[in-house]
């Protein structure tokens, strides 16, 4: 906008000739300029305000209902007498009911769940006659094989590598081996550790999906530990049951006689003839010894609350190779 001039430019005509005006001298004409340039343009308060408002309507609305409902809970909240606070019978009502309505998996089933893939039911298979016994006269005509025993292994390699007990497959003619995807293969004694009551097999059939247990070490194992035993039981499972690591580097001798066996972990997880040859595990799911005997004192060969199981390391070295 233009500014409006001091001055007309154009004099009147029927006004009367007046003197020359006196000459300005320089400071009057700085004075002047600076007086014209501090005059503001014509605008008023209220033109002002309608320019601010258009452009900033919408959040001048949302704080206008932010105000509102501020003020309401405000307002509510005064006008409500104090709640009193939560006893410790309420607070355990409430997460009670919580808990039952949103059950928590237990550390055990968890560590179940990571391990279950790797398990399988070996089955020790020979002829009969083949340990000395009578043979049957359809046993003679049709050579049917017969369990010998029944264990369980534990996948440490992809490509069908299973570690188990020496005595589950000791003697037999036939090993054959059960996946828990129902996988069943033939599978060949790779290699033995007799010290540690160990074997090594390879199935000749395989899941695709196969998977390997995790193996840990057992340099920080320790008494009070929870672990769980997985297998077959009398060949019932698989199966699972829950317990600690009752003490390390335990000796135990065969009811025999015939072998003892030393740096055993001993556990109280339930295990009884079956659950030879299975994964000793902890609650991260990870496999850190392999189970082998139980103790009886009676030489009844049922579980009393002290089993073994080789280290994990023992087991490692038994197929050639470093477990960590």
């Amino acid at each position: 906008m233009k500014k409006a001039p001091l001055y007309s430019r154009s004099p009147t005509r029927s006004a009367a000739p007046q003197a020359e005006p006196a000459p300005r001298t320089a400071a009057a004409t700085e004075a002047e300029s600076a007086a014209t340039a501090e005059v503001p343009a014509p605008s008023t308060r209220r033109a002002r305000l309608k320019s601010f408002v258009a452009r900033h309507e919408r959040q001048l609305w949302a704080s206008v209902l932010l105000l509102f409902v501020v003020c309401g809970l405000a307002l509510n909240s005064s006008t409500k007498p104090g709640m009193a606070p939560l006893t410790m019978k309420q607070i355990d009502y409430a997460m009670r009911k919580s808990i039952e309505e949103n059950p928590l998996s237990s550390p055990a089933a968890k560590a179940y769940d990571a391990v279950i893939p790797s398990v399988v039911r070996v089955v020790g298979l020979m002829t009969e006659g083949d340990d000395g016994s009578e043979v049957s006269d359809d046993a003679k005509n049709g050579k049917t094989p017969v369990e010998r025993g029944v264990g369980t292994g534990v996948v440490i390699i992809d490509n069908g590598t299973i570690l188990t007990n020496l005595h589950v497959v000791n003697g037999a003619k036939r090993i054959r081996v059960s996946f828990m995807d129902g996988t069943e293969s033939d599978a060949q004694l790779l290699s033995v550790q007799p010290e540690n009551d160990l074997a090594v097999l390879r199935a000749r059939t395989i899941p695709d999906d196969l998977s390997a247990a995790t193996m840990r070490s057992t340099g920080d194992l320790a008494p009070g530990d929870r672990v769980i035993a997985v297998g077959f039981p009398f060949g019932i499972g698989p199966s699972v049951s829950d317990g600690v690591v009752s003490g390390l580097k335990r000796e135990f001798r065969s009811p025999e006689g015939q072998q003892t066996m030393s740096n055993l972990i001993q556990f109280d997880a339930a295990a009884n003839p079956g659950n030879s040859g299975g994964p000793l595990v902890t609650m991260d799911g990870e496999v850190v010894g392999i189970v082998t005997a139980i103790l009886n004192p009676s030489r009844q060969r049922v579980f009393i609350g002290i089993g073994f199981a080789v280290p994990i390391e023992n087991a490692a070295a038994a197929v050639g190779m470093p477990p960590f």
